[in-house]
C-alpha cells in the first residue's frame, strides 16, 4: 500500500478537482492506455487497471472524503477501520472533538462519531467498481449484450462472510464488550478528561477472532474475477456510464451490494460521424452527376438507400434522410441523417478528354458567364465594381 501513488496524481487532476474534472481526465486516460489497443503491452494494462482503481476511489463521494482524509489505508477493505491514529498525546485527530464533547456538550460534532461507532456491526453496503467496454460505431448504433470481466470483492465462500474459521465464530470484544471504542483517562491542561477512542483490541469492529478463516484472513471477503453479461441499449455514445445494481462489491454485515459502472468506449467509423442522434456523411459525385443530376447510392446505418440529386447541385450541398439518423436511448424516434455532396474534379486526362473539355467550354459560348455560371458573374461583378469604382 506504500508504494502506490496518489489516485489525484494518477488521474493527473488537482485534489480539489470536480466531479466532471475527474470523469474527463479518466475518459482520456482510459481511451489511451485501454488493453484493446495494447494487446501485448503488460505495461499499458497495469496503467489501465491503475487508472481504473483511482477512479473507482474519486467518483465515489464516500471513497473519495476517505480517500481524502486518510489516504489509501482509509479506502483499503483489508486495512483495519480505514483510521489514522497519532498527534495529541498519542490519541488520533479524532479524540480532539471527544475532548470538547466532553467540556461543551457536544458542539464539536462528537456525538455524531460516538453514535457512528455504536453501529460497527451495522449492515454496510458494499463499494462502488468500474469495468470498461470497447464497441464499434454500429455496436453503438444497434446495440448489444457484451460479456465483460470484473474483480470484486465477494463474500467469503469458507466462513460465509463471518471472517471465522468453520466451525467456530467471532466473540465480543472483553476490551470495549462489543461497542468499539473503550474510554481512556487523558491528563490535559484543563485537567484529567474521560476520552473516547477505537479500541484497539478489535479495530473498532466490537468483535474479536480468535481463529480467523483461512481462505479470507479474517475479512470476511475475497477478490474474485466474475464475467457479466451487460445489455448495451441502441443509441449509446462514447463516454456514456451505465449502472448496473448489485454487481459491485458484497456488503459487510448483510449490507446490500455495490453497483458495477461501465464505462462504455465507441470506436470511430470510416464514414459515418455522428451528432447527438444524428450522422453526418460526405459523398463524392463527378462533375457531370452534379450537371445533368443523378440516382445516387448513399450508405446509411441501417443499410444503402436511393437518392437523386437533382441537377445543377453544387459543391457543399447537404441533403437530410429523416429518421435515418441514431435510435434515442429508451425512445422509439430517431436522429437524422445529413449527407454532404463534394464534387470530384477529375485528374489525369488524357488529350482526347482534354479536347472534349475545351470543345464543351467553346460550346458554352460567350454568354455562358452569365446564363449558367452565377457565381462566377457575381465574383467579376464585383472584381469590375471594385477596380472600376
Amino acid at each position: 500500500m506504500a508504494d502506490e501513488r496518489d489516485y489525484y496524481e494518477v488521474l493527473g487532476v488537482q485534489k480539489g478537482a470536480s466531479e466532471d474534472e475527474i470523469k474527463k481526465a479518466f475518459k482520456k486516460l482510459a481511451r489511451q492506455y485501454h488493453p484493446d489497443l495494447h494487446p501485448d503491452d503488460k505495461e499499458c494494462e497495469e496503467k489501465f487497471k491503475e487508472i481504473n482503481k483511482a477512479y473507482e476511489i474519486l467518483s465515489d463521494p464516500e471513497k473519495r472524503q476517505k480517500y481524502d482524509q486518510f489516504g489509501h489505508a482509509g479506502v483499503d477493505p483489508n486495512y483495519g477501520g480505514g483510521g489514522f491514529s497519532g498527534g495529541f498525546n498519542g490519541g488520533g485527530f479524532g479524540d480532539m472533538g471527544d475532548i470538547f464533547e466532553d467540556l461543551f456538550g457536544g458542539v464539536f460534532g462528537g456525538g455524531s462519531r460516538r453514535s457512528a461507532r455504536s453501529n460497527v456491526n451495522a449492515p454496510r453496503r458494499g463499494g462502488d467498481i468500474t469495468a470498461n467496454v470497447n464497441i464499434s460505431f454500429m455496436e453503438a448504433c444497434e446495440g448489444k449484450k457484451h460479456d465483460i470481466k470484473v474483480s470484486h470483492m465477494e463474500q467469503c465462500p469458507e466462513c460465509g462472510g463471518t471472517g471465522a474459521e468453520k466451525g467456530t465464530s467471532p466473540q465480543v470484544c472483553p476490551d470495549c464488550h462489543g461497542s468499539g471504542t473503550v474510554n481512556v483517562a487523558q491528563r490535559t491542561p484543563f485537567g484529567t478528561i474521560s476520552t473516547s477512542r477505537t479500541c484497539s483490541k478489535c479495530g473498532g469492529k466490537g468483535k474479536v477472532i480468535s481463529s480467523p478463516c483461512k481462505k479470507c484472513g479474517g475479512t470476511a471477503r475475497i477478490r474474485k474475477e466474475k464475467n457479466i453479461s451487460v445489455d448495451i441499449p441502441a443509441g449509446i455514445d462514447d463516454g456514456q456510464i451505465l449502472r448496473v445494481g448489485g454487481q459491485g462489491d458484497s456488503g459487510l454485515n448483510g449490507g446490500p451490494s455495490g453497483d458495477l459502472h461501465v464505462v462504455v468506449s465507441v470506436r470511430p467509423h470510416p464514414l459515418f460521424v455522428r451528432d447527438g442522434f444524428d450522422v453526418h456523411c460526405d459523398i463524392p459525385i463527378t462533375y457531370t452527376q452534379a450537371v445533368l443530376g443523378d440516382e445516387i447510392t448513399v450508405p446509411t446505418i441501417d443499410g444503402k438507400v436511393k437518392y437523386t440529386i437533382p441537377e445543377g447541385t453544387q459543391t457543399g450541398t447537404v441533403f437530410r434522410l429523416k429518421g435515418k439518423g441514431i435510435k434515442k436511448l429508451r425512445r422509439s424516434d430517431r436522429g437524422d441523417q445529413y449527407v454532404k455532396i463534394n464534387i470530384e474534379v477529375p485528374k489525369n486526362l488524357t488529350k482526347k478528354q482534354k479536347d472534349a473539355l475545351k470543345d464543351y467550354e467553346k460550346a458554352m459560348g460567350e454568354s455562358s458567364t452569365e446564363t449558367h455560371y452565377e457565381k462566377r458573374k457575381t465574383f467579376f461583378d464585383k472584381l469590375k465594381e471594385k477596380f472600376n469604382s
